[in-house]
């Protein structure tokens, strides 16, 4: 297990290695330049020429390169372009608002999902089993941003329950910092929570079929004990898969969302940095969003074996 573990990271280190390889020199093929976005188009070619030395453009690429791997990998991330800010000061302020709206989202997601997935397999072929699958296709066909915007006319406007542009940060309450991002969380966790839903019902109703419950049903087991003891942790292992890979569906609805509801979170940061051509930000939240999608797949694989102590990796076999 520790073998595949260390296998596991090392794979994980050389695609972080690769995805900022390529967003370095990706972000440098594009047309235009940070300078005459800070300038404008009316800017001398000395001035232009002055603020690249300065900014260190004018080096070839291969040494910009190095330099920026050798700083990354010491915990230096650089400084914005844009204001100067240390590009770690700079995510430090977007990230847990970020990271506040996928916890809401992921949680109302799996809340959601896991039971009206256990509901509508235990219930083939009824109402109850239409209705989610209706509601289960909504999900899925509306992006986050317009379930944002309908909550927002609804929860925000109409009713003026709950507040629709900006953040409260923790510090300030556990209730203020809920009710400035419960509309962004579930904006963004029914789309997943329908992904989750539809996996949590195939897959709840492929194991119902297999021959051992036939055989528990022949035993007199009842159906709580078929269902939550012998079927339920064997038909999570798909669902655990896919909700992990659908942790981008939160990443990327965030970013439409923190527009909606004018939450300046990396989303927005991501948006505005690459409309100034920030390299150092941009690299960073691309490099950081890809970091938490590489290892939430480490865990998941992790995870495998505390639901399924028989699933064994290569070196225990």
């Amino acid at each position: 297990m520790r073998r595949y573990i260390a296998k596991r990271v090392l794979h994980a280190v050389f695609i972080m290695w690769l995805v900022a390889t390529t967003v370095f020199f990706g972000l440098r093929a594009i047309p235009g330049g940070p300078v005459r976005t800070m300038l404008g188009q009316e800017a001398t070619p000395e001035a232009v020429a002055a603020l690249r030395e300065q900014l260190g453009l004018n080096q070839p690429l291969p040494v910009q390169y190095v330099n920026w791997i050798t700083d990354m990998a010491t915990g230096q991330f650089g400084q914005s372009l844009v204001n100067g800010q240390a590009v770690s000061t700079v995510m430090s302020q977007a990230a847990p608002r970020t990271a506040s709206i996928a916890i809401v989202a992921i949680v109302v997601g799996l809340a959601v999902a896991i039971p009206t997935g256990i509901v509508s397999a235990t219930r083939k072929r009824q109402p109850v089993d239409y209705l989610a699958t209706i509601a289960a296709f909504t999900g899925v066909s509306a992006p986050a941003f317009f379930v944002g915007i309908v909550l927002a006319i609804i929860f925000g406007v109409q009713l003026n329950w709950l507040p629709i542009v900006g953040y409260t940060p923790l510090s300030a309450g556990v209730v203020p910092w809920l009710k400035s991002i419960i509309l962004p969380g579930i904006a963004v966790g029914l789309p997943y929570a329908a992904v989750i839903m539809r996996m949590m019902r195939s897959s709840l109703l492929e194991v119902l079929d297999k021959p051992y419950m036939r055989t528990a049903r022949a035993k007199g087991l009842s159906g709580n004990v078929r269902l939550y003891k012998h079927a339920f942790q064997n038909a999570l292992i798909p669902v655990i898969t896919v909700a992990g890979i659908q942790l981008a569906l939160v990443l990327v609805g965030s970013v439409t969302v923190e527009i909606v509801f004018g939450i300046k979170g990396l989303g927005r940061l991501l948006v505005d940095s690459m409309l100034d051509r920030n390299y150092p930000v941009t690299q960073a939240v691309i490099l950081l969003v890809a970091a938490v999608m590489v290892f939430t797949n480490l865990a998941v694989d992790i995870a495998y074996t505390a639901i399924d102590p028989r699933i064994r990796y290569g070196d225990e076999q």
